[in-house]
């Protein structure tokens, strides 16, 4: 038998054995060792005109700079805003900072709002979609000239799509076996994308002039009937030329030197686009594949805290991950902050299940299913006996997720028993019944208050939530000592980008040139070997 198929086989063995192997390996985890589980988030959301338009207005004064902001900038849009938390002990803790943004920034939106769903409200034409401005520095000008790159490859409605990101880590873990949990997190984020995906409709004007599967719903929207998270389908962050980067997630030499080629070959059509335009304005930081790495689209990424002006890569080869970056999460239009704490002890439990759980190492031909995987389920995850593929064969979606579930239940114990209560059991209970009864799931509630109480108009609906939760934000106790510290932070964030415009003397050119380079992603531990057996 091919060696292959012998590793692709072992990822799927008896549930005794499974479950055995797993016990044994909690058994080994302190509670301390638990309890050092750590948590942060990164949330997206448009801004909008109360009618749920796209607001075409510069980034807040009152919200500091978008450059040095520790807590708010902007993702690729001036007028989509990215709110940060700090890192987390607790999901409460985390929950509490989130939310005590979100009032500070509601506070300084005057008339507007935040849009509630991941999928954007009624856009502009593409060119007319503002890309983040972040003042005149070369950093600031690099990270925009970034988004005019995205906009010419991809363009920019795609990039409007908001979603949450939950960046996680434990104690004593080693990079191989991050990317150990990466490779079982590929494996089973369709349960993910089914019991968390919130986007199962779309406002007509993000598909305009597109091709696409989706069906009319009511005015001025579309849909998929068994769609959970169009977000993360065919219509979502997609690309043709980054389908053909076969990343392998076996270790860190080999995902790092994946993105290094990517980073660093010329790629065709781009380098028809050039650096500049013909008016000397620039169209991209690069012609290479991806820009920057950030560029790279995943459902997860391997992540390290950077030095000032440090490419991520550079640090992933030089200190290995730290901390690894969920990156399918939809934002929930039912609740506030688009997440709930409840949300996050089910990740903190899925997340500790990749870690322990056997992790054989990929393949292309598994790379290839888990992508179709992905897809099948953003756009009919819901579908009665929906089947994706496993490699002990094809598998019901609903099946495969119970035995999953079942596994997590020795891991929430325990979670629980470290943290002295019930609410992992909770969470992993309340996804048992979710997958047992669809009409739970946020993508069918979304369809069902669409159709209940908006004549079926996906954008009525995400209006109405958007202007309802600004309203019930507003309404929570804020004191003025709050308020006094955010505002100094964006005071001070925006003297931070003032001293750093007034420090740079390169020219953009040659910052550009530098930034680019080959030179500051690194070298794979082999390379740098090799290189040392030579001096």
């Amino acid at each position: 038998m091919p060696k292959q198929k012998i590793q692709r086989r072992a990822t799927f063995r008896p549930m005794s054995n499974q479950l055995s192997r797993l016990q044994s390996r909690i058994n080994t985890l302190s509670p301390e060792r638990l309890k050092g589980i750590r948590r942060g988030i990164e949330k997206e959301s448009l801004r909008t005109t109360q009618a749920g338009d796209l607001a075409m207005t510069p980034h807040p004064q009152q919200l500091g700079s978008a450059l040095t902001h520790p807590n708010i900038t902007t993702d690729y849009s001036e007028s989509q805003l990215e709110l940060i938390t700090g890192v987390h002990a607790t999901p409460e803790s985390c929950l509490q900072e989130l939310t005590q943004i979100h009032q500070f920034t509601y506070r300084a939106l005057g008339d507007e709002m935040l849009w509630v769903s991941s999928m954007p409200c009624k856009l502009p034409t593409d060119e007319n979609i503002p890309i983040g401005r972040y003042g005149s520095s070369n950093v600031g000008r690099a990270k925009s000239v970034y988004r005019m790159g995205l906009a010419h490859r991809y363009g920019r409605r795609m990039q409007t799509i908001s979603g949450i990101h939950y960046n996680w880590s434990m104690p004593e873990v080693s990079s191989q076996q991050y990317f150990d949990l990466i490779r079982n997190f590929r494996r089973h984020a369709f349960l993910l994308l089914y019991l968390l995906g919130a986007s199962p409709a779309v406002c007509s004007s993000f598909v305009a002039g597109r091709q696409h599967e989706l069906l009319p719903l009511g005015q001025g929207a579309m849909y998929m009937p068994y769609g959970t998270s169009l977000r993360m389908g065919r219509l979502g962050y997609q690309s043709d030329a980054q389908a053909s980067l076969a990343v392998s997630y076996n270790g860190l030499d080999g995902y790092a030197a994946s993105l290094h080629e990517a980073l660093t070959r010329p790629y065709r059509p781009y380098e028809a686009t050039g650096i500049m335009n013909p008016g000397g304005e620039y169209n991209q930081l690069a012609t290479s594949l991806l820009q920057i790495e950030n560029e790279f689209y995943g459902t997860i990424r391997p992540k390290r805290v950077i030095f000032q002006g440090e490419r991520p890569l550079h640090a992933l080869r030089e200190r290995g991950v730290e901390y690894v970056e969920v990156r399918l999460l939809d934002l929930n239009p039912f609740l506030h902050v688009g997440i709930s704490a409840q949300n996050m002890r089910f990740l903190d439990v899925f997340l500790l299940h990749c870690l322990l759980s056997d992790s054989p190492p990929d393949t292309p031909q598994e790379i290839a299913a888990l992508g179709r995987n992905q897809h099948r389920t953003a756009a009919f995850g819901r579908e009665p006996g929906l089947k994706l593929e496993r490699a002990d064969g094809d598998v019901v979606l609903v099946q495969w997720g119970a035995q999953l579930l079942q596994e997590f239940a020795p891991i929430a114990a325990a979670l629980d028993a470290a943290h002295g209560g019930t609410e992992h059991a909770q969470a992993l209970a309340a996804a048992q019944s979710m997958l047992q009864q669809p009409e739970r799931l946020p993508s069918a509630q979304v369809l069902a208050a669409t159709a209940a109480d908006y004549a079926n108009s996906f954008t009525a609906f995400a209006r109405a939530q958007s202007v309802q939760t600004k309203a019930s934000m507003l309404s929570l106790p804020f004191d003025a000592q709050q308020q006094t510290r955010f505002a100094q932070l964006s005071e001070q964030s925006l003297k931070d980008q003032k001293t750093i415009e007034d420090m740079d003397t390169m020219p953009f050119e040659i910052y550009r040139q530098q930034y680019v380079s080959p030179d500051r992603l690194g070298l794979a531990k082999g390379a740098i070997a090799a290189a040392l057996s030579t001096v």
